[in-house]
């Protein structure tokens, strides 16, 4: 099964507690995530599945987005609301204005240590693992890039807010942050994302969806939800994301039948010249990818990534 499921994520579940759903569900072992969500957040998580999972190299630096709240008045350890209180309660003495000063420093590229409860490893050993044993954990700053942190709304403590930033940002490092800034402390209370790369809301289903698909597609003796060459069955088909909609700045080229069964084999093909690009997503036919190719000289490419293979 091969193809790319954006789900929205439920509060509550790891990510990895989302791959395993759906492996069981689809029957599929390899299945990977597009960027882990934290348990407490919600929102896009893209699964890429079967040969689909060779895909993930160009999602690594991916930009995504956020909407949230930040609660002020105490921090936490794990900077969200999922964790133990780290200081003592604050009166939030702050107004809209100077909010929305401090706000402005953590745009653009900017230093941000991550949280100690992170993936962020110390000596080959996550943080989360050590600060879980209360052991210290010390993790070295690092440069991210906030492209928007705009406030939308303010009251009683709590700031609503919106973001865009660059891959290795974390949400709840800026609400920690920004609550050190002003003095009073302040942690992430709620985070949604609801966009990774070229994956929106509007793209995502829910994992009810999901079951309710799959149930759906096992009606009957012999309805199988794979194919032997990794096809999805046509009722799950209409979650996945249509392959051409994929990388799209990658110029989408269909191979005939000579060329497919080269390229198929790992082997270099003239492709027709639809543009200079240096790569392109090759199709035998409207919705099989089978495979991303990088531009040698001329109209003569070779597979960099084989998505689908020759069956022996």
């Amino acid at each position: 099964m091969n193809g790319v499921l954006i789900i929205d994520k439920p509060s509550g579940l790891t990510s990895h507690d989302v791959v395993n759903r759906v492996r069981r569900m689809l029957g599929q072992r390899s299945i990977g995530h597009l960027g882990t969500l934290d348990p407490m957040a919600t929102g896009i998580l893209p699964l890429v599945t079967g040969n689909f999972t060779r895909l993930a190299q160009f999602y690594v630096n991916s930009e995504k987005s956020y909407e949230g709240a930040i609660r002020f008045g105490f921090s936490t350890d794990t900077y969200d609301a999922e964790g133990e209180p780290t200081s003592d309660p604050r009166p939030v003495a702050f107004g809209q204005d100077q909010l929305e000063s401090a706000a402005a420093r953590f745009r653009g590229l900017i230093q941000q240590t991550p949280p100690p409860f992170s993936a962020k490893k110390v000596k080959g050993i996550p943080a989360y693992k050590l600060a879980r044993k209360q052991q210290a954990v010390t993790l070295n700053p690092v440069q991210i890039e906030i492209k928007e942190f705009a406030i939308t709304s303010f009251d009683a403590g709590r700031a609503h807010f919106r973001a865009r930033v660059a891959s290795g940002t974390y949400m709840r490092s800026v609400a920690h942050d920004i609550g050190q800034l002003l003095g009073c402390g302040a942690h992430l209370e709620s985070l949604r994302r609801t966009q990774v790369a070229e994956f929106t809301l509007a793209d995502a289903h829910t994992l009810e969806e999901l079951v309710a698909a799959a149930g759906k597609s096992a009606v009957g003796p012999a309805r199988p939800l794979v194919s032997p060459e990794g096809a999805v069955d046509d009722l799950l088909a209409d979650l996945f994301i249509h392959p051409r909609k994929l990388l799209p700045h990658l110029p989408c080229v269909t191979a005939d039948e000579t060329a497919t069964a080269l390229i198929r084999n790992g082997r270099a093909v003239n492709l027709p010249e639809l543009s200079r690009a240096r790569q392109v997503k090759v199709f035998a036919g409207q919705r099989n990818l089978i495979a991303i190719a990088t531009r040698v000289a001329g109209t003569l490419f070779h597979p960099k990534i084989v998505l689908s293979v020759s069956q022996p």
